[in-house]
C-alpha cells in the first residue's frame, strides 16, 4: 500500500473550502506571500513517522502529519479583529477534522490526543514573506495510516 497523499491532501483542503472562511485554499506551502487581503489556507506534509505499537508483524503502520496553516496579514484593520477570525477559522477546522475521523476512509483516524505521538495541534505566531508581516495559526494534524508497507523478512 502507498499514503494516499493527493487524496487525503484533497480531504483536507476541502474542509477548509467548505467552512467559507477562506478565499484561498492551497494544497502546498507557500513560496510567496499570499495575494488576499482575508484568510488564506494552505496544506503540506510535515512528516512521516512509523508507529511500533500499531503495526503488525508484516506491515507498517505510520503517522502523516499534515501543516494547516491559516494566513492573515499582521496589518489588517481593525487589528483587534485578527485573531478572533483566525481562532474562529481554525476552531471550524478543528471540529471538522474530529468529526470527520478518518477523513472520508481514508486514513484509519486522526490522531486527536497523540496516542502515537503528535496530538492535534494549534501554535500561532508571524511570519514574514515577501517583506510583509503575516500572522499565522497552524494546524499539525497527524493522521494514522494503517498497513502503510509491507515487512518482508
Amino acid at each position: 500500500m502507498a499514503i494516499n497523499i493527493l487524496g487525503i491532501t484533497d480531504a483536507v483542503m476541502s474542509h477548509a473550502m467548505a467552512s467559507g472562511r477562506f478565499e484561498t485554499v492551497n494544497g502546498h506551502e507557500p513560496m510567496n506571500a499570499p495575494s488576499t487581503g482575508g484568510l488564506t489556507a494552505a496544506v503540506w506534509t510535515d512528516r512521516v513517522t512509523p508507529v511500533g505499537r500499531a503495526s503488525g508483524l508484516d506491515s507498517v503502520t505510520a503517522v502523516l502529519i499534515l501543516n494547516v496553516r491559516v494566513f492573515a496579514s499582521a496589518v489588517s484593520q481593525p487589528p483587534d479583529a485578527i485573531d478572533p477570525d483566525m481562532v474562529a477559522a481554525v476552531d471550524d477546522l478543528c471540529a471538522a477534522y474530529c468529526g470527520d475521523f478518518t477523513l472520508g476512509g481514508l486514513v484509519k483516524n486522526v490522531d486527536i490526543f497523540g496516542m502515537h505521538g503528535q496530538p492535534l495541534d494549534v501554535r500561532a505566531g508571524y511570519i514574514q514573506q515577501d517583506g510583509m508581516p503575516f500572522r499565522v495559526l497552524t494546524i499539525s494534524l497527524p493522521a494514522v495510516v494503517n498497513d502503510l508497507w509491507e515487512e518482508v523478512a
